[in-house]
């Protein structure tokens, strides 16, 4: 993620900087003493998916910097005071630290501005892998490794040929994230890559895994979407 910072304390700057630079999903863009030189880096087109913002400053506070935006990007507020938070969430900033900053309680919000972007973010026609955060790691994962998409309580499981990963989505939002040429929802509580399909047997999917088979339901109202999706062919 793209970040700028925007505070007129040089010493704040400076710590959340390194803060940024430690954090391996952050990449620091630019720092700013006043909010006005930062708009300008939203005018030369520059990419920016988060901002570190200070409340107080001179000649344009904060919250009014905010108000320049129709959509801004994603916000994490830094302040030394606690009375601007209820302001400030009315804006649906995604976090607010108070002075002085530990890096674990910048980490958690960092970490949440991250989920934020992942969901939302639309793959690019043309791409063939996705990257899955495990732990403090980004790992890619090849569309045609993944064999099926499994949902258990708030979290998703991308299953492989010998291996899992566990991620914190929704199936709607990793339904968004996979290419509908390659896989197609089966179940409410599955999301299956096609091309593993090996037989279909009354009302079940069998996919080969290692030492064995997967045998996967098909839900009612998403059978016939799945059978538009094959290259059925019936007499």
């Amino acid at each position: 993620m793209n970040c700028i910072v925007i505070d007129d304390d040089k010493l704040i700057r400076r710590i959340i900087e390194e803060f940024i630079r430690k954090t391996d999903f952050l990449v620091h863009v630019d720092s700013f003493d006043n909010a006005i030189d930062a708009i300008k880096i939203f005018k030369s087109g520059k990419e920016i998916h988060l901002i570190f913002l200070d409340i107080e400053m001179p000649e344009m506070t904060g919250i009014e910097f905010i108000n320049t935006f129709k959509s801004p990007p994603q916000i994490i507020i830094i302040s030394s005071k606690k009375d601007y938070a209820v302001q400030a969430f009315e804006y649906d900033v995604t976090d607010y630290l108070l002075k002085p900053i530990a890096y674990s309680r910048f980490f958690r919000a960092a970490d949440k501005a991250y989920s934020n972007h992942v969901k939302n973010y639309v793959v690019p026609e043309g791409r063939n892998e996705i990257f899955i955060k495990k732990n403090s790691s980004l790992v890619k994962l090849h569309y045609d490794d993944i064999l099926w998409v499994e949902a258990m309580e708030n979290y998703v499981i991308l299953n492989t040929f010998d291996d899992k990963y566990t991620i914190h989505f929704t199936m709607k939002s990793i339904e968004k994230k996979l290419p509908v040429t390659k896989f197609s929802r089966v179940h409410r509580s599955y999301i299956v890559n096609t091309s593993s399909i090996n037989l279909i047997e009354d009302n079940s999917i069998i996919i080969p895994v290692e030492g064995g088979i997967k045998s996967i339901p098909i839900g009612k109202s998403y059978k016939e979407k799945l059978m538009d999706d094959l290259n059925l062919m019936i007499k």
